[in-house]
């Protein structure tokens, strides 16, 4: 009950502006503007206190982050390095181009959360060139970064950020924010394994190539 009642109050504040957020809300959903902003002022959310962001870090936040990294990791090893510059349209980004953003930018999240400020130097080194090099990468720094977030104080947590301006939000609640925006460019990812020739590992579910493994495997 608890979990819920936080959930709700914190993650109704995130549908912002862009895909980084996911889903956003446009005034004509729930009908004029003014009307959506004052149904946003009459539902404005409660300062978050140091119980609950120590709740959402330790309780929510670390182990849903812990689990999408993992998948992450899998998703990117699945790029076949021969093909990485694939792309579905002239306009799309190519694989290994979303490879490196997802890897730099889910790394970035993280810090953000433990220095208290969003950065948007490189986070990559450029001389990483293969998934495999950068799925490697990613995992050692994605475990150093969760050791150093399970150390974080409440006030460290609390502490407001700003978002390139376009909003500020308590450090913690940039975990669930990074999350988002990975999921969102892994779905793209994943949808191009098949055609560079890949396979889809199971990601929320056991994938079909996965399942054809494990057939294969208890032939």
């Amino acid at each position: 009950m608890v979990a819920c009642t936080v959930l709700e109050r914190y993650w109704g504040e995130l549908g912002v502006r862009d895909e980084t957020l996911g889903k956003s809300q446009h005034p004509r959903e729930h009908g004029t503007g003014s009307n959506l902003m004052a149904t946003r002022k009459a539902a404005k959310m409660k300062e978050m206190t140091a119980e609950n962001a120590t709740f959402l870090l330790h309780g929510v936040y670390l182990p849903a982050v812990k689990n999408e990294s993992q998948l992450t990791k899998k998703v990117i090893e699945a790029v076949p390095a021969d093909k990485a510059e694939y792309r579905p349209d002239s306009v799309s980004k190519s694989a290994m181009e979303l490879v490196r953003h997802i890897a730099a930018a889910d790394i970035r999240f993280l810090d953000t959360v433990i220095t208290g400020q969003f950065a948007t130097g490189a986070v990559l080194p450029p001389e990483l060139k293969a998934p495999a090099e950068i799925a490697a990468w990613y995992s050692e720094n994605y475990a150093q970064r969760l050791e150093a977030l399970s150390k974080l104080t409440s006030e460290q947590l609390l502490k407001v950020v700003d978002f390139r301006g376009m909003f500020q939000r308590p450090a913690v609640m940039f975990l669930m924010i990074g999350v988002h925006h990975t999921i969102h460019h892994r779905g793209q990812l994943s949808s191009y394994l098949r055609c560079m020739g890949a396979k889809v590992p199971s990601i929320y579910g056991e994938s079909y190539d996965a399942e054809q493994a494990r057939k294969t495997a208890q032939a």
